[in-house]
């Protein structure tokens, strides 16, 4: 899907009040059975639990690159719902802590942005599974909120 049909698609999200509708709009997202809810009255990201997840079998646990993609989401659906994001944020750079294995269950996470300036934003998020104060991983990443052909010339 091309960047001004996510924007379209978010605009409609935000007039209806239906945040599952981002998660329709990014085919990865629909793949990685990842999605926003605001079930809790906050805005959370869920990736429903598949087999396909587990990266060690002896545990078992989930492979820690789908957690990493899950927070990495997590930050994404944060910055196009709760900002008046009118640009698909660009991913610079992410850094994955992992804390302790996730079990094959659902993972649950949250973002936050914790600076903003006119192009780039700091997101941290962090994933759990059955309890929040014992978090599964974290990550703190840095986005292009600003399209290039948006930015002043030199």
């Amino acid at each position: 899907m091309s960047s001004s049909g996510l924007i379209k698609r978010l605009n409609e999200a935000r007039t209806k009040r239906d945040v599952s509708r981002l998660a329709e709009a990014i085919p990865y997202a629909k793949w990685m059975h990842i999605a926003p809810e605001t079930t809790t009255g906050e805005l959370l990201t869920r990736m429903r639990y598949h087999s396909t997840l587990i990266g060690n079998t002896h545990l078992p646990a989930i492979h820690g690159g789908t957690l990493g993609a899950m927070l990495e989401m997590a930050a994404i659906f944060h910055l196009l719902w709760e900002t008046d994001a009118q640009t698909v944020p660009k991913i610079v750079n992410i850094t994955v802590d992992y804390l302790r294995s996730a079990g094959p269950r659902d993972v649950i996470a949250a973002a936050k942005v914790t600076k903003q300036g006119r192009r780039m934003v700091n997101v941290f998020a962090e994933a759990w599974q059955d309890d929040r104060s014992k978090p599964v991983a974290s990550a703190s990443a840095h986005f292009l909120v600003q399209s290039d052909d948006t930015l002043p010339s030199l």
